[in-house]
């Protein structure tokens, strides 16, 4: 089909898209590159992908994939539910890949990964695009004059082949919390995650094991949000590579045995003007700029709908409980680990880049753009409202009873469902559509998961995310 040159679905005329797809295609080739896995995040949090050729990729580049628009009501069991908007066995998408992020995977020999974006027949945007929304979001804390860096920790519980169903699993290691004994057991599976994520373009800023039994921590640098959502998305594709190749597997699951720590998903933000991060600097709480305040307070005044974007199972609740260091309060304070917002002043020589505040009560069930871009919304509208932050929690929410105890966070996936419906903000950021089809699958997931035990919610999702 002869290329018109008109504009494709990025924006970028189709001659140049094809272009780019071509020289691509051609360095991918001489890698021994055979297909390209073009993904998206579910709405369920699930990690879904179409594969195209090597050959393919121009016209992939081009004039998209196709997709099915049931997969935003797609739950985390692969059952379908359906919203207002979107729902059932009728219509198309079409699946971009994004060629700035395209890379090849160095655990999955033959394999090179790009995210997509999911777009209408004709280009347009899909409004259940998740990406997109972040996207947008992004856009309008720019058009503001604000610039956002973002960065989420990625947790993971390292299982033997073969394990999960039951009480107990097998680990790699037995070695204690934090302990280098679990660094020494595990180091050759460790050393190749570090090394493929750095074949990967990512760069690592840090990687220690974490506390439950078998269970790792890694963070990379922080990038605008869109960036940062992508990279989440590909340090758990390389982690499972990499698990897969040591005769491991990685849950990512907010809980892998009830009652243990489970797996955050934190996200760290830090809100910058003009090449100025306001996180520092300013007459606020431990030098926070009035608009920086304002953003945190936004946050903080939203986080119970919020929960339903960042802790969105049945199993986040089994984790977000008090003394586990999962933000089960809506409080914030200075390096509170209890708290579900944490300020982060910064060291002396990492101030200016490192001040930056952490949501601690998201897991790594939740889908990465719609988190990040909730949040920005949450932040932008605290700005607009000129919210100024609470008192600060000083101490242990989980223990300290004063005059003025620390409210509990959403306790079951249903409560915070229901703040996300009362969210008028969060339905406007999101859009009737997205906002109809998240609250859709939330509402069939605690359905679906109604009867269920710890035990068996904790065996369900385990391998999921």
């Amino acid at each position: 089909m002869p290329i018109p040159d008109t504009p494709g679905p990025p924006g970028i005329p189709r001659r140049d898209q094809a272009a780019r797809a071509q020289e691509s295609a051609a360095e991918l080739r001489t890698l021994g590159v055979a297909g390209v896995a073009v993904g998206w995040v579910d709405n369920s949090g699930i990690s879904r992908v179409k594969g195209v050729p090597v050959g393919q990729l121009e016209h992939a580049a081009v004039w998209g994939v196709g997709a099915a628009p049931c997969f935003d009501v797609f739950l985390v069991d692969d059952s379908i539910t359906d919203s207002t908007w979107i729902g059932g066995p009728v219509g198309d998408l079409r699946l971009v890949p994004d060629l700035d992020r395209l890379v090849p995977m160095a655990a999955l020999p033959g394999w090179a990964w790009a995210p997509g974006d999911r777009l209408t027949q004709d280009g347009g945007v899909h409004p259940g695009c998740s990406r997109r929304f972040a996207r947008r979001m992004q856009d309008a804390a720019a058009a503001l004059g604000f610039a956002v860096q973002a960065g989420f920790e990625v947790e993971w519980v390292a299982v033997r082949t073969g394990d999960g169903d039951g009480d107990r699993l097998t680990l790699p290691t037995e070695g204690p919390a934090y302990g280098m004994q679990r660094l020494v057991d595990c180091s050759d599976y460790l050393r190749d995650v570090l090394q493929t994520l750095d074949a990967a373009g990512l760069t690592v800023l840090q990687i220690h094991p974490e506390y439950t039994p078998g269970q790792f921590e890694v963070s990379v640098a922080a990038e605008d949000p869109v960036g940062a959502a992508d990279s989440a998305v590909l340090v758990r594709h390389v982690i499972r590579a990499v698990s897969a190749r040591h005769g491991l597997r990685a849950s990512f699951a907010p809980v892998v045995v009830p009652g243990a720590v489970g797996n955050g998903g934190h996200l760290h933000l830090s809100l910058w003007r003009d090449g100025r991060n306001l996180m520092r600097g300013g007459p606020g709480p431990h030098g926070l700029t009035g608009d920086a305040e304002a953003f945190l307070a936004g946050v903080l005044d939203a986080l119970p709908g919020l929960l339903a974007v960042g802790a969105p199972s049945v199993a986040s609740y089994l984790r977000l409980v008090p003394s586990h260091w999962a933000g089960a309060y809506r409080c914030w304070g200075r390096e509170n680990r209890e708290a579900a917002v944490r300020l982060i002043p910064g060291g002396r020589e990492t101030a200016e880049a490192g001040a930056n505040a952490e949501v601690k009560c998201f897991d790594a069930a939740a889908n990465p753009y719609l988190a990040v871009g909730a949040v920005l919304a949450a932040g932008l509208d605290g700005i607009a409202r000129g919210l100024a932050l609470p008192a600060e929690t000083t101490g242990n929410p989980a223990s300290d009873h004063g005059a003025e105890p620390a409210e509990r966070l959403p306790g079951s996936l249903l409560d915070a469902v229901a703040a996300f419906d009362r969210s008028a903000m969060l339905q406007a950021a999101l859009g009737a559509e997205l906002h109809a089809a998240v609250a859709a699958v939330r509402r069939a997931e605690a359905a679906l998961f109604a009867t269920s035990t710890p035990d068996e919610i904790a065996a369900a999702t385990r391998w999921r995310y």
